[in-house]
């Protein structure tokens, strides 16, 4: 018996699971609020030089910019109308004084005056966030094979729970960016074992309806953020708002199963048989968990817990010349992806469009994104489905080097079909990563991975910065960067209607026989061919 059957014995559709993935998607709406949280609490407003506190009573006249605004770094020294020699009468200084900012809203750009020189510290913040995120899929992945899926999850709830409400009340920008960096971090130990504890009930059938219902969890979550927002013009108050729900989430994870394939590969069998009897009675096959023992779990995972004993470090995965391909692509792909991703939903107001709406378009993109996607996937195949969106992502970004500024219809329009490319890309790069790298080195395969992802949003604000030398710079940047991942997803295998590879030595068959279309053909005939199902949701990017 696979562990598949074994799950098919006590209910592998009944009300357990569903009340699991709701218990598990609940928080996706949170994550996705505090991923792009920064978009409305770090937004900048118009904003001028204060005039000097000694300055007479009227309008202090600003110096105007080569393009033709008033500038708003730069005051003049003396009133433009005062009695000075001619060389002293249009003289600038920087804003000593402070700034004045026209908004209703306040945001940490008010707060700490991060503008002009200091501008560069809000794309920082973001990357600090973004950092969280990388070191804690690196440190946690490792903690949750050692403790847990279940304590990694409800302490991760907690820590963001408690880091995100102490940013709502930073004193300092520091202390901020310190509690950012905790939100980061435990939004990647969230993901890590949602993505574990969500599919792992289900039968093989509905993985990829849970996979699309988890990744709709999130979009939703992108159509609350800008409705909270808009409600809440204070942001350490909005900051506050995404951040105490994870309270009552933290409390709601004891009633999340601990993963059944973690206990008995862990030596906790009887607890494993405890809980899965518990899910019998649950979905009303009392029976069939009764007639369940220790022993037949033991034996029917037999082969499962060999392969758990042998352990293999990332250097593996540079073993083969096929390993070495797929590991270099797949890397490539994910940083493409991560990089572009955050330059375009970051960069919201960068378009000149109501920030609120542009938002709901944003996130409302993905609803078709991911149903096309599970249509190309099952149709034109993994391997151009991955290179046509990012090469489509990567057009659309360079595009918008020909756009004037005046025309922000079309930048828009632009904008949002290269996000909703790129949501595809994320879509696609969950599946065909756990379908291309065999089970022994999966779990190190995935990890690496997404660790690439995630530096690449980590450098995505940083590569903003460099828009102050020239402002195409960016995105000549971003775009090529999007279509260099969609070529190198080119040189990846197809993966369409072929079984997962167990071995290392499977998938070096698997390759010799794919340059060979006559002996494939003939592995297709002796062989039954199922269709692959994702084995993980995709929560969005992290």
């Amino acid at each position: 018996m696979t562990f598949s059957e074994l799950i098919d014995r006590v209910g592998n559709k009944g009300p357990f699971q569903f009340l699991n993935v709701v218990l598990l998607g609940l928080p996706v709406f949170g994550i996705a609020n505090h991923n792009l949280l920064q978009i409305f609490t770090a937004s900048t407003p118009q904003h001028h030089c204060r005039p000097p506190p000694n300055s007479s009573a009227g309008p202090w006249v600003l110096p105007m910019g080569l393009n033709g605004k008033p500038e708003t770094c730069l005051r003049f020294v003396y009133p433009p109308n005062a009695s000075l020699p001619n060389d002293t009468q249009g003289a600038t200084e920087p804003c000593l004084d402070g700034w004045a900012y026209v908004s209703t809203r306040d945001s940490i750009v008010t707060e700490w005056d991060l503008v002009c020189n200091s501008n560069k510290l809000k794309e920082m913040a973001q990357s600090v966030f973004m950092a969280g995120i990388l070191i804690g899929g690196i440190l946690l992945g490792d903690l949750s094979d050692r403790f847990g899926r279940k304590p990694i999850l409800s302490c991760c709830y907690l820590l963001l729970a408690a880091s995100g409400s102490g940013a709502a009340f930073s004193p300092t920008f520091t202390s901020y960016m310190v509690f950012r960096f905790l939100c980061g971090f435990s939004i990647s130990g969230i993901t890590l074992s949602t993505v574990i504890l969500s599919v792992e009930w289900m039968s093989t059938q509905l993985r990829a309806i849970t996979s699309t219902t988890l990744g709709y969890f999130y979009t939703i979550g992108q159509f609350i953020l800008p409705g909270l927002a808009y409600a809440i013009p204070r942001w350490r108050w909005l900051q506050l708002t995404v951040s105490i729900p994870f309270f009552a989430f933290f409390l709601m994870s004891w009633w999340v199963p601990e993963s059944l394939r973690w206990m008995i590969l862990s030596g906790k069998s009887s607890k494993a048989l405890k809980v899965l009897r518990q899910v019998a009675t649950f979905n009303g096959r009392k029976e069939e968990g009764e007639k369940l023992s220790v022993e037949e779990l033991e034996l029917n995972m037999q082969k499962e817990i060999a392969l758990a004993k042998v352990k293999y470090s990332k250097v593996v995965l540079f073993r083969t010349p096929i390993l070495r391909r797929v590991t270099f692509c797949l890397s490539l792909a994910w940083f493409a992806t991560g990089f572009a991703y955050y330059s375009l939903a970051m960069g919201v107001e960068d378009f000149g469009v109501n920030l609120y709406v542009l938002q709901l378009i944003f996130g409302g993109v993905d609803i078709p994104a991911k149903l096309i996607t599970l249509a190309s996937l099952s149709y034109l195949g993994r391997h151009y489905t991955q290179s046509i969106t990012l090469l489509l992502a990567g057009g659309s970004i360079l595009a918008l080097l020909f756009v004037p500024l005046d025309l922000g219809t079309l930048r828009t329009v632009l904008a949002v079909f290269g996000k909703g490319c790129l949501s595809s890309s994320f879509s696609c790069l969950f599946l065909y990563t756990s379908e291309l790298y065999p089970t022994v080195i999966r779990q190190t395969g995935m990890g690496v991975s997404n660790m690439w992802t995630r530096v690449g949003s980590m450098t995505a604000p940083l590569v903003k910065i460099t828009g102050e030398v020239q402002p195409f710079i960016p995105n000549v940047i971003f775009g090529t960067t999007a279509l260099l991942g969609g070529s190198a997803a080119l040189f990846l295998p197809e993966t369409l209607n072929r079984p997962l590879p167990d071995t290392i030595e499977d998938l070096e068959s698997w390759s010799l026989l794919a340059k060979d279309p006559k002996q494939e053909l003939e592995a297709e005939k002796a062989s039954q061919m199922i269709p692959l199902k994702p084995c993980g949701p995709d929560l969005g990017p992290s």
